[in-house]
C-alpha cells in the first residue's frame, strides 16, 4: 500500500523570506508547473534545486492533497501479480474498471481515477505519454479489448509510481481529465550496479491462474561522461480454468444456451530496455532511450460475451493477440544558473497490435470469425514536447513561472476493422466507406504561474491552449490555492477546465458496426453504429476542496465535482435510413457529473508499527441525460495497512480493502430499465492479505506472503445484459457480477542488488 506521509521541504538558503511550510504547501500546487521536470529527473538527480527552493520529487508527491505515490519499497513488499495496476487500485480515488457500464469485457479492467474511467486517465512512463492501449478497437458499449497501459515495465524496475488527480491533472491536456500516473523507472547511477529478481504466485484453487517471473537490471558509468542502463524481465500469468464461471451464467434461452463467460486470460510479458545517458556539459544531459515490449494474451475464451462460438473452443489455451510496443526517445535536461531550468524531449511509440479477426455485427461483435485468420492494427505516436521553468524572488511574491509547448501526432492503419469484408454473416453494405486509416494532430502550448504570498498563501493560475486537426481549438484554464490558516492546518481549493478529444475510431465515418435489432437503442429493428466527423471534444470542470492535517498525525479530506460536458457515447438519435435499417452515430452527451470524497490517515502507533489508511467515496456517477451510469465502480473503496519493523531485518505488512456495494448499469441496449438478474448488484466485501520481507544480507532480500487470505472468491456471470430470447420481455445478465476476484494464493520474491 502506497504510503501518503508528508514530507517537508527544506530551503537551504538561510536569508529565505519564505518559511519552510509555505514553500512546500506552494509547490505542492506546483504539480503542473515542476512535476514533469522533476518526475523526469527524479531518478538520475533525486534532489533539485531551484534558487532558493530545494525539492525531492518524491516530497511533492506525498504532500500535495489529490496525490499519492507508490515507492519501490512498497512494490517490493506487496509485488503486484501481473500488473501495477493491482498497486495502483489502493490508492485514494482509483478503482478497476472498464470503460462503461456494460461488462462486456469483464476482466479486461484498467485504471480509473474518481469515476472518470481508464479513457481519461493518462499513463506516463518517464514523464512520456503512453498510448498503446488506444490500437485496440473500440466497440459498441465503448469497451476495448485491452489489459491497458500500466503493464510496459517490470515492478522491480520501478523506482516509483506518481499518480495525480483533480484540477492540477489538466496541465497535461488530452486524456487528463480524470488524472495522471506517471511510472517514474530507475537511472543509472555514479557506480556500477545491477539487480536479479524472481517471483512465485501459486493459487490455492486450481482452476486460478499462477504467475513465474523473473527480470534483471543492470546500470552504471561508461566514462566521466556516458552512463548506461539495461533492464529486461520475461513474465507468464496463466489463465483462469476454461470452464471457472460455468455454474455462474445467467439464465439464458435461444442461441446461446448452456453458454458461460471467460474468466482471466493468461498474459505472457517479455520487456528489454535501454538508456545511454551523456552529461554534454555542465547543466546539460541528453538521454537516448529505447524500449521493447511484447505481450500476448493465453486465450480462455471469450472476453465480451459467450463461449459457444466453435472458434471460441478451438482456441483456447493458444495466442489468440499479442502486441508489439516499440519506443524511441531523445530528452534534453539543461540549467541555465541557477533559476532556470529546460526540460525537452521527441518520442516516438510504435505498436503493432495483431488479433483473430472478429465479427463486427450483431451479438457476434467481438467473437472471432470462424476461420477468420489473423489482422493488425498498427498505431504510431510521435511527441516533441518543450518546456522551461523559471524562479523569481520577488519584494512582495516569489514566482515559479513555466513555459512550454508540445506536439502530438497520431496515426492508426487498421486492418481488422472493416464491417463487410471481416463479416461472412449477411450483412447490409455499410453507409459509408471504410478506408482503414485514421490520424490526428494536437498542437498545445501552456503557461502557469507558482505564486508564494506571504508565510501561508500560495496561488497557482495556469492556460493550456489545444489545437486539434479535426476538432479545433480548446483552452483550458485552471486556478489553484493553498492557504496554512493554522499551525499544521491547511487548506487548498482548485478548479480547472479539462478536455478528452474523441478516439480514433469514434470520429472516423467509416467505422461502423452492426446489429439485428437487439442491440439497437428504442427497440426497433436492424440499425448500424457509425463513426461521427462533427463531434465536440468531452470537456468537464474539475473541482475539489481539501484540508490537510500535519501534526502528531497525518490526515487529508478532499471533496471533488466533475461536471461533465459532451461525453462521446453510441448515439440515441437516428440520423439515416440505410438499407432497411436505422443509422445511429456516435454522439456527445450534454451532461455528465462525477462527485465524492477521498481521505487518508497515516499514524505512528508505535516507533515501529504504522497504520495507514484511505478512503473513496462515490457519491454521483451518472449521465444526466438517461440517469444511468457512468461505470460500476463501489459505493465506497477503504484500504487499510499496518505495517510493522519487527527488527532491522524483518518486517510484517497486514492489508485490506473493503469494496462497497456495486450497481449495474440502469438501462438495457434498448433503453428500457433493467429487469431480471441484469438489475443484480454486487454486494460490499472485503479482501485482506499479509506479506513478510527479511533481509538476508545487504544485498538480497525474501519476501513471502499470502493474498486474499480470507479467500473470497468472486465469479462472473453471464452477459451483462441480454435479451431471454424465449421470453423477449425479460433481461437476464449479469448486472455488477462482471468480473472475476481470484481466490488465495501464495507468492514468494528474491530480490538480488549488486
Amino acid at each position: 500500500m502506497a504510503s501518503n506521509t508528508p514530507v517537508h521541504f527544506s530551503c537551504p538558503q538561510s536569508g529565505s523570506r519564505r518559511n519552510t511550510l509555505a514553500i512546500s504547501l506552494g509547490l505542492a500546487l506546483a504539480l503542473p508547473a515542476l512535476a514533469a521536470h522533476a518526475q523526469s529527473t527524479a531518478a538520475d538527480d533525486p534532489i533539485t534545486d531551484f534558487g532558493t527552493v530545494r525539492v525531492t520529487a518524491e516530497a511533492i508527491a506525498r504532500q500535495a492533497l489529490g496525490t499519492s505515490i507508490i515507492t519501490a519499497e512498497d512494490i517490493e513488499r506487496q509485488p503486484p501479480r501481473n500488473d501495477l495496476s493491482e498497486l495502483l487500485r489502493t490508492m485514494p480515488g482509483i478503482n478497476l474498471t472498464g470503460n462503461s457500464t456494460s461488462g462486456q469485457r469483464g476482466n479486461h479492467r484498467q485504471i480509473d481515477i474518481r469515476g472518470m474511467g481508464p479513457e481519461n486517465t493518462l499513463i506516463l512512463v518517464d514523464g512520456k505519454p503512453v498510448g498503446s492501449r488506444n490500437s485496440v478497437r473500440f466497440g459498441w458499449r465503448g469497451e476495448r479489448d485491452t489489459r491497458g497501459d500500466t503493464n510496459w515495465v517490470p515492478a522491480s524496475q520501478v523506482e516509483r509510481v506518481e499518480v495525480l488527480r483533480g484540477p492540477a491533472a489538466a496541465r497535461y491536456g488530452n486524456g487528463a481529465a480524470g488524472g495522471v500516473v506517471n511510472i517514474v523507472t530507475r537511472h543509472p547511477g555514479e557506480e556500477f550496479a545491477g539487480n536479479a529478481s524472481m517471483y512465485f504466485n501459486q493459487p490455492h484453487h486450481g482452476v486460478d491462474g499462477d504467475t513465474r517471473r523473473a527480470g534483471f537490471g543492470l546500470s552504471g558509468p561508461l566514462n566521466d561522461r556516458w552512463a548506461f542502463r539495461l533492464y529486461g524481465s520475461a513474465n507468464r500469468t496463466d489463465g483462469d480454468d476454461y470452464a471457472i464461471n460455468r455454474d455462474y451464467a445467467s439464465e439464458r434461452t435461444g442461441a446461446n444456451a448452456g453458454s458461460f463467460p471467460a474468466g482471466r486470460e493468461g498474459v505472457r510479458n517479455r520487456d528489454l530496455n535501454g538508456l545511454l545517458a551523456w552529461d554534454l556539459a555542465p547543466g546539460h544531459r541528453i538521454d537516448f532511450g529505447a524500449s521493447y515490449s511484447r505481450q500476448g494474451n493465453i486465450y480462455v475464451g471469450d472476453s465480451q460475451n459467450t463461449n459457444s462460438n466453435p472458434e471460441v473452443l478451438a482456441q483456447i489455451g493458444k495466442e489468440t493477440n499479442r502486441s508489439y510496443r516499440r519506443s524511441f526517445d531523445i530528452t534534453h535536461r539543461g540549467e541555465y544558473g541557477d533559476s532556470t531550468h529546460s526540460l525537452s524531449y521527441v518520442a516516438l511509440e510504435d505498436t503493432r497490435n495483431i488479433r483473430l479477426l472478429e465479427g463486427l455485427a450483431g451479438g457476434t461483435e467481438g467473437i472471432f470469425l470462424i476461420d477468420g485468420g489473423f489482422g493488425d492494427i498498427d498505431l504510431r505516436t510521435l511527441t516533441a514536447h518543450a518546456e522551461l521553468n523559471h524562479t523569481i524572488i520577488g519584494a512582495g511574491a516569489d514566482h515559479v513561472l513555466t513555459f512550454g509547448v508540445e506536439w502530438v501526432d497520431s496515426k492508426l492503419e487498421d486492418n481488422a476493422s472493416a464491417l463487410n469484408e471481416r463479416n461472412p454473416q449477411r450483412v447490409p453494405p455499410s453507409p459509408f466507406p471504410w478506408e482503414g486509416t485514421a490520424q490526428a494532430r494536437i498542437a498545445s502550448a501552456f503557461v502557469e504561474d507558482n505564486i508564494y504570498l506571504g508565510d501561508a498563501f500560495t496561488l497557482t493560475p495556469g492556460l493550456r491552449f489545444d489545437h486539434h486537426d479535426a476538432y479545433g481549438g480548446n483552452w483550458s484554464p485552471s486556478l489553484n490555492a493553498s492557504w496554512m490558516f493554522a499551525p499544521d492546518w491547511s487548506l487548498r481549493a482548485g478548479i480547472a477546465r479539462a478536455y478528452k478529444a474523441p478516439n480514433l475510431y469514434q470520429g472516423n465515418p467509416g467505422y461502423a458496426l452492426y446489429s439485428n435489432g437487439i442491440g439497437c437503442w428504442g427497440g426497433g429493428g436492424a440499425c448500424f453504429l457509425v463513426g461521427n466527423d462533427n463531434l465536440d471534444v468531452e470537456t468537464s470542470i474539475n473541482k475539489e476542496l481539501g484540508v490537510q492535517y500535519d501534526g502528531a498525525v497525518q490526515a487529508t479530506l478532499t471533496w471533488f465535482r466533475n461536471d461533465y460536458r459532451n461525453k462521446v457515447e453510441a448515439g440515441h438519435a437516428i440520423v439515416a435510413e440505410h438499407m432497411g435499417a436505422d443509422v445511429f452515430q456516435w454522439d456527445n452527451v450534454p451532461r455528465a457529473v462525477v462527485e465524492g470524497f477521498e481521505g487518508s490517515l497515516a499514524l505512528a502507533l508505535t516507533d515501529r508499527l504504522q497504520w495507514r489508511t484511505n478512503l473513496t467515496w462515490m457519491l454521483r456517477s451518472e449521465n444526466r441525460t438517461t440517469g444511468d451510469y457512468l461505470s460500476v465502480i463501489p459505493e465506497y473503496t477503504a484500504n487499510v495497512a499496518l505495517d510493522w519493523q519487527a527488527t532491522e531485518r524483518f518486517s510484517l505488512l497486514a492489508r485490506a480493502t473493503f469494496f462497497g456495494e456495486q450497481k449495474p448499469q440502469k438501462l438495457d441496449y434498448h433503453g428500457d430499465p433493467v429487469t431480471g438478474s441484469a438489475a443484480d448488484r454486487m454486494p460490499a466485501y472485503a479482501l485482506a492479505g499479509v506479506s513478510g520481507r527479511y533481509q538476508l544480507s545487504d544485498t538480497v532480500s525474501l519476501v513471502a506472503g499470502i493474498d486474499n487470505l480470507f479467500d473470497k472468491r468472486i465469479f462472473r456471470r453471464g452477459n451483462a445484459s441480454g435479451v431471454n430470447l424465449g421470453t423477449p420481455n425479460e433481461i437476464h445478465g449479469a448486472g455488477a457480477w462482471t468480473y472475476n476476484e481470484p481466490g488465495r494464493s501464495y507468492f514468494v520474491s528474491m530480490n538480488v542488488d549488486f
